[in-house]
C-alpha cells in the first residue's frame, strides 16, 4: 500500500524529532580553552606559604607579601628545610653555637649556587610562638654562617577591619 504524502511529512518530521540529541563539542572546548587561560593568569599573582597546622605562627601586620624560598620550619622536635628533617632539637646541646644537621643542609644547598649574591641567600624560618628564643637565635646563627643572611620569619597576616 502506497502511503500519502501527507503520511509520508509526518513520518520524515517523527524520525527527525525524535532522535538522539548530539553534542557539540566545538562550542564546549572552547569555554574551557577560556576558563583554562582564565584560571592561569589569576592564579600567578597568589602568594601562599605552605604551613602545617602543628606550626602555630605569630600573629602581625605584614606590608609585602610572602616571597617563596629555601624553608626551616620548627615543629615539634624536628627541624625541618623544605619538609625534609635534617635534626632534632633534642640532640642540640646548650653549649652549641649552631645546629650541625641543618648547617650540613644548607651548605649543600649553597653549594648548588654558582656564585652566592653580596647580600647573601635568601631564607625563611617557620617556627611557632612558643619555640624558644635560644633555639631559634641557634638556627638563624647557623643561616648566617652558611651564607643565609636575608633570614625571615614567618608570621599569620593580622586581618584589619577599617
Amino acid at each position: 500500500m502506497k502511503t500519502s504524502r501527507r503520511a509520508r511529512l509526518r513520518q520524515r518530521h517523527y524520525r527527525r524529532m525524535h532522535r538522539a540529541g548530539g553534542l557539540n563539542l566545538v562550542s564546549l572546548m572552547d569555554i574551557f580553552t577560556i576558563l583554562v587561560f582564565f584560571l592561569m593568569v589569576n592564579s600567578s599573582d597568589v602568594k601562599v606559604m605552605q604551613n602545617t597546622a602543628d606550626v602555630p605562627l605569630p600573629v602581625s601586620t605584614s606590608e609585602k607579601d610572602a616571597v617563596e624560598n629555601l624553608t626551616i620550619q620548627v615543629s615539634g622536635q624536628s627541624i625541618l628545610v623544605q619538609g625534609r628533617e635534617v635534626a632534632r632539637v633534642d640532640t642540640i646541646g646548650a653549649d652549641d653555637l649552631h645546629v650541625a644537621g641543618l648547617s650540613e643542609e644548607l651548605a649543600y644547598r649553597r653549594n648548588r649556587w654558582a656564585e652566592v649574591p653580596e647580600q647573601g641567600l635568601e631564607v625563611t624560618i617557620m617556627a611557632g610562638r612558643e619555640t624558644d628564643y635560644r633555639l631559634l637565635r641557634k638556627i638563624m646563627k647557623t643561616c648566617v654562617d652558611e651564607q643565609f643572611r636575608q633570614v625571615r620569619l614567618a608570621v599569620e597576616a593580622e586581618v584589619r577591619n577599617g
